[in-house]
């Protein structure tokens, strides 16, 4: 059970009008919650989330940068093990049938323009949750699973090749000798046994071109051939990383894709 008079709230929310008003209506509904923070982006939502630590996320789903679900991704892979992960409320301007996955993997969600009598719902509901001694990792489970249904469909047809540039060349790669894909800034590195080149995409823009059944994804930002996996090792603190065949160096995998290794 929590001490309602010690919890505190982030609100992430790129529009200021809308921000305020939430702040306004939360303090009138619920005047014991500290604010602790409003934020407008999606990297400033990890960073505070994981500075503060606040009791609860008002979340939105379309943000500058980041949106609310890749930080609530972000967050899930960094959280600590030995912390309650915060209750996530998804602020989002969908209807509410394009809302009903948020619904599985957050304590509420509320639809923009926010009413008074939804956001009373809201608190009622997150009140509630605060009041029973479940598991302090419950939220935190439920969200990486949600997370995993979220992954973008492959398309019908695979990449066979990768375009790269290496030096002053462009290089043709056959799909089947990139051991792992990961992501550095604007751009992809590629890595193979011989080389590493660089692609100007993103990991989300190139996942669902990638054969779902020879390419895994085990952290925001990697892409894996299960193919050159040698060994799957987890650490004294649970951690996992991956031992790839032609590559000395190990790649992490978040808690979010462990769940493809536990029967390796």
């Amino acid at each position: 059970m929590t001490n309602s008079s010690n919890l505190r709230a982030l609100i992430a929310e790129d529009e200021p009008i809308l921000a305020a008003a939430l702040q306004q209506a939360l303090q009138r509904l619920w005047p014991e919650l500290q604010i602790i923070a409003s934020v407008d982006n999606g990297q400033a939502v990890v960073e505070q989330t994981l500075r503060q630590r606040p009791d609860i996320l008002f979340l939105d789903i379309k943000m500058p940068g980041k949106t609310g679900l890749e930080a609530a991704q972000e967050l899930a892979e960094e959280w600590p093990d030995n912390e309650a992960f915060p209750l996530i409320v998804f602020v989002t301007a969908y209807d509410e049938y394009a809302v009903s996955a948020f619904e599985q993997a957050a304590a509420d969600y509320v639809l923009k323009p926010i009413s008074d009598a939804r956001l009373g719902k809201t608190v009622a509901r997150l009140q509630q949750h605060l009041q029973q001694d479940n598991d302090g990792n419950a939220a935190l489970d439920s969200l990486i699973g949600q997370l995993r249904n979220m992954q973008p469909k492959a398309s019908a047809e695979p990449l066979t090749m990768i375009r790269a540039a290496v030096g002053n060349q462009i290089r043709m790669i056959p799909i089947g000798e990139v051991i792992y894909f990961e992501a550095s800034d604007k751009y992809i590195n590629v890595v193979t046994a011989e080389n590493e080149s660089l692609i100007r995409t993103s990991l989300k823009e190139l996942l669902p071109q990638l054969d779902s059944r020879q390419f895994w994804q085990v952290h925001r930002g990697t892409i894996v051939n299960h193919q050159f996996i040698q060994v799957a090792t987890r650490d004294e603190s649970g951690k996992l990383s991956l031992k790839l065949r032609g590559r000395s160096e190990s790649v992490a995998v978040s808690r979010v894709f462990a769940h493809l290794f536990r029967q390796m």
